[in-house]
Parts: structure tokens; C-alpha cells; sequence
């Protein structure tokens, strides 16, 4: 993972250098501004494949690492783990992937490849994953993601865009979608004939939204400490009901009504309430990553048998299931496209929460070398 302490942008660049020039955007202190930077890639190696990046999902742990949230920014930073562009070349040990593929590059590019975990395919909770950015790689070099023009990447960490997807649109399924899908299929959230409950609408929570819609699930309820979203819930995105989280008529009426909820929020609170809607033997499935520790009562849990699960990312053929679902279902992210020049202002607004649902960069037109 990556280290747990601010590294110096000098020291961070004496590990980058690598042949191939690239171009991108970087962070350079916790300020989080976002400047031009020139950067280096390998050379495609035999089990590479080379990706020129045509749009990038900006997700929130990109705004939390810029600004150095976690306290484990390596300077100069170069976001982005939701990267969909088109193969530009392969290594002569890469079968399936060729030149001008649709592909995508998620949350992690490497892994030990030795460990239980990655003998079982979930690679994501390797202890020695490689992030995409922000993380060291094998060779010891900075990992850059995919605010820049170009990546290298393993092959066995690249995934393919099915051809009904569109990339700008499917670019942050890579992160969101991947972070939602994951878990509700190993949980059985929206089985069909369930109610699924989605806490937080959100990046993540309007991704969650829709992929109970497409498993089946009878009734999908999101929940909201904001007023605001009960419209776009129930209108733009289909959910079958909203419950306000801070009326407390709303929250009595839903309590023991919903089979599973999957959490995005990252709010602090006491989970209690939430736990209360559960029915009996229900789940409940952490994704958020609240700045505090979690309120949660032993009696919410044992009362009514229920689970309070984890989850983080997915594995990488969790990531291609879920792109191949999307597509066959209709599946994408509702986004908006912002090029180069105005993505400081949309890190702002997304601090804010001022983003339906997802902004993605055009990087293949406004992220360029001279």
C-alpha cells in the first residue's frame, strides 16, 4: 500500500525514471491545485499493454489524496483510477488485447501474485496491491494514474470495454461501479424479490441504485440526509422509494422492511438507525470510509442476527463481470465532462457535493504533449 507518510516531490521523482514521456496533471502539495506536469512511463514490456487514455473518472479518493486527507501523499501526485482509452500496443506475451482495443485501468495495476488472496483472484486485498497512483510498484517507482495522456500497465490489471459501453460514461464503473457491483453480488443484495436499501446518492450511491434495478431486487429504497435528492432519486434514477435519514416518522416507518443496504456514505454516525431497517438476517455492506470511528451497538446486531460487512474495490475479474453486466443492461454512470483547464473548479464542486453524478476529463482532447 502506500506509505503512511508525505514523501518530498524530489524524492518522489528520483524513482521516476522511466524512458517513455508522458503528459498530465499533478497535485504538488496539499493545496490539491492541479498543474500541467511532464511525467515518464516503462517502456511496454513483454507482459504489458500500453493504453492512450481518452477519458478519466474523478473519484473522491482523488480529491482526499490531493489534498492529503490520508496523510500518505506521495508529491507530485497524478490522480485517476477510472481510466478508459484505446490499446496502443501490446508485449509479445499479452493474448486477447491488440491495438485499438477499448480498455479500462481501475484502482490497482500489480499485486504479488503469490498470496492466498491472489491464488483466489481477489488481488484487491493483497497486502502488497500496487494502487494505481500514489502507491509503489515493484521496481520501486511512484505510480502515476490517469489524469496524463498515456499508461503502461500489466496486462493481467487491464480490462475490456464492451463495445455497447460508452467510455466516458463507463469510465467511472472502473472505481464506483466495480466498488458497488463487488459486494451486492457476493452478498446477494438485489437478488430478486429483495429490498435493497442505498445509503448515500452519490458517485457510488447512484451506480448502487441502478445495478439493484438490473439484478432485480423488488424494491429499492434510497436513503438520504438530503431533502434534496428524494426527487432525483425517485425520478431520474427509478429507486421505488426514499426515505429522509433525519425525519424520524420516515425512518420508523422503513424499520425491519429491507433485506440488505449498502452503505457509500462517509459520514460519522451512529449506524444504529440504519441497522434498525434491517430485517432479521439482513446485511449491511461498508463502503464509505469515515475521517472517525464507527458508532455501532453489539444489540443491533445480535438482536436480530444480522451482519455488518466491509468491502473495498474488486478484484479484477469482479471489474470485467461488472463492465459485461453494465453493458448487457444498460449500466453507466451519469457524468459530466470537463476538460483539462476546469478541473480544479471541479474538485471544488465536488467538495461540495456539487456533481450529478460522477465528473469525468476528456483527457484525449485536452490533456496533450506540445
Amino acid at each position: 500500500m502506500a506509505p503512511t507518510a508525505t514523501t518530498t516531490t524530489a524524492a518522489a521523482e528520483q524513482q521516476q525514471q522511466h524512458p517513455r514521456k508522458a503528459v498530465g496533471l499533478a497535485a504538488h502539495d496539499a493545496s490539491g491545485h492541479l498543474s500541467p506536469i511532464r511525467i515518464s512511463r516503462r517502456n511496454t514490456g513483454d507482459d504489458d499493454v500500453a493504453v492512450k487514455v481518452l477519458y478519466c473518472g474523478i473519484c473522491h479518493s482523488d480529491l482526499h489524496t490531493i489534498k492529503n486527507d490520508w496523510r500518505n501523499a506521495i508529491y507530485p501526485v497524478v490522480p485517476g483510477h477510472e481510466i478508459a482509452g484505446v490499446v496502443t500496443e501490446v508485449g509479445k506475451n499479452v493474448a486477447g488485447l491488440a491495438a485499438g482495443d477499448r480498455v479500462g485501468v481501475g484502482c490497482m495495476v500489480n499485486a504479488c501474485r503469490a498470496c492466498e488472496s491472489c491464488q483466489e483472484g481477489a488481488e484487491n486485498y493483497c497486502a502488497r496491491v500496487v494502487l494505481t497512483y500514489n502507491s509503489r510498484d515493484a521496481d520501486g517507482a511512484v505510480t502515476r494514474g490517469g489524469y496524463s495522456d498515456l499508461v503502461v500497465a500489466d496486462a493481467r490489471f487491464v480490462v475490456r470495454f464492451p463495445d455497447s459501453l460508452p467510455l466516458d460514461a463507463g469510465a467511472p464503473l472502473l472505481c464506483a461501479g466495480a466498488t458497488v457491483y463487488a459486494p451486492m453480488r457476493r452478498h446477494g443484495l438485489g437478488a430478486p424479490g429483495s429490498h435493497v436499501g442505498v445509503i448515500g446518492l452519490g458517485g457510488l450511491g447512484h451506480v448502487a441504485v441502478k445495478f439493484a434495478r438490473a439484478f432485480g431486487a423488488a424494491k429499492v429504497t434510497v436513503i438520504s440526509t438530503s431533502p434534496g435528492k428524494r426527487e432525483e432519486a425517485l425520478e431520474r434514477l427509478g429507486a421505488d422509494a426514499f426515505v429522509l435519514s433525519t425525519d424520524a416518522a420516515e425512518m420508523k416507518a422503513a424499520v425491519g422492511t429491507m433485506h440488505g443496504i449498502i452503505n457509500t456514505a462517509s459520514a460519522a454516525a451512529s449506524l444504529h438507525p440504519y441497522l434498525a431497517l434491517l430485517k432479521p438476517h439482513g446485511k449491511m455492506i461498508l463502503l464509505g470510509i469515515p475521517n472517525k470511528p464507527l458508532q455501532v451497538s453489539a444489540f443491533a446486531l445480535i438482536g436480530g442476527g444480522k451482519t455488518l460487512a466491509g468491502s473495498c474495490m474488486a478484484s479484477i475479474s469482479e471489474t470485467q463481470e461488472m463492465l459485461d453486466f453494465a453493458a448487457e443492461h444498460g449500466v453507466a454512470a451519469d457524468v459530466e465532462v470537463v476538460g483539462a483547464g476546469e478541473v480544479n473548479k471541479a474538485m471544488e464542486r465536488l467538495a461540495k457535493g456539487d456533481v450529478r453524478y460522477r465528473f469525468v476529463i476528456d483527457v484525449g482532447n485536452t490533456i496533450k504533449a506540445d
